[in-house]
């Protein structure tokens, strides 16, 4: 067993041993989560912020005045690059939700837009960006489901004519105050605090950790993060790696 071996089984134990010992769990997420189900992140060396064969950059095509000034070259671009329907839950996914089940996990709170903590079972889950899944007339707000917007050409329109918008957070959107408010709730009044598969770099959604003041702070991400000094443990992993070994007790 190599050094690298070892540290990774020492880590999951002291992981475990923090898991069985509560039942208000948090866990909070980011892109990390969702690219080993094969979605790009943004920041990454293969993220979208990356992509040379893009002549404007994604965050000023996935902005607000983009959306209503060039609403046809947002689709085209949305539909090719944010729209990934055919991806699974991986572990981590999975995990949570059976924490979740079993009375440990309070709340999921992610970053991520996918859905995929719900369709891996977990019930509680809070989007600080809105989801791909759900969209809704500008105009007259009525809903529709993210296959209309794969089968329309163009413009998805709505019955009334308006334009019919994903219920995401853009560029230069204000996130969901009720959202907010939730998860501070969550985050002050946990027990342990998991975040994973972010570097906590993207406000305002990051400094919601800041809200703990537990002592049983967990990382999971490739990368480091401002919060590593505060942390009981750290583990440089991927999220679905370690998660998969964490060990479920009811």
């Amino acid at each position: 067993m190599d050094s690298n071996t070892s540290d990774i089984n020492s880590d999951i134990n002291k992981l475990n041993a923090i898991i069985a010992d509560s039942d208000n769990i948090v866990f909070f997420g980011g892109a990390g989560v969702s690219t080993e189900s094969g979605i790009p992140d943004f920041r990454s060396g293969n993220g979208l912020y990356n992509d040379s064969s893009q002549t404007i950059p994604p965050e000023k095509i996935l902005s607000h005045s983009f959306f209503i000034g060039n609403t046809g070259k947002f689709y085209s671009y949305y539909k090719e690059n944010i729209l990934h329907l055919d991806a699974e839950p991986n572990p981590a996914h999975y995990k949570l939700a059976e924490l979740e089940k079993a009375g440990k996990l309070r709340a999921v709170i992610t970053q991520n837009i996918d859905g995929l903590h719900q369709k891996a079972g977990s019930k509680n889950v809070v989007e600080l960006h809105g989801s791909v899944l759900r969209n809704h007339c500008a105009d007259c707000k009525k809903p529709y489901d993210v296959g209309y917007i794969m089968q329309s050409k163009g413009v998805p329109v709505c019955s009334c004519g308006g334009v019919v918008k994903p219920d995401v957070v853009l560029y230069e959107e204000k996130l969901n105050q009720n959202d907010i408010s939730m998860s501070i709730e969550y985050i002050k009044n946990a027990d342990v605090l998991i975040i994973g598969g972010t570097s906590l770099v993207v406000y305002p959604a990051a400094g919601l950790a800041g809200y703990y003041k537990g002592k049983k702070l967990i990382i999971i991400n490739k990368s480091t993060t401002d919060r590593d000094a505060e942390a009981s443990l750290v583990i440089r992993r991927g999220i679905g790696e370690v998660m998969g070994k964490v060990v479920v007790n009811e």
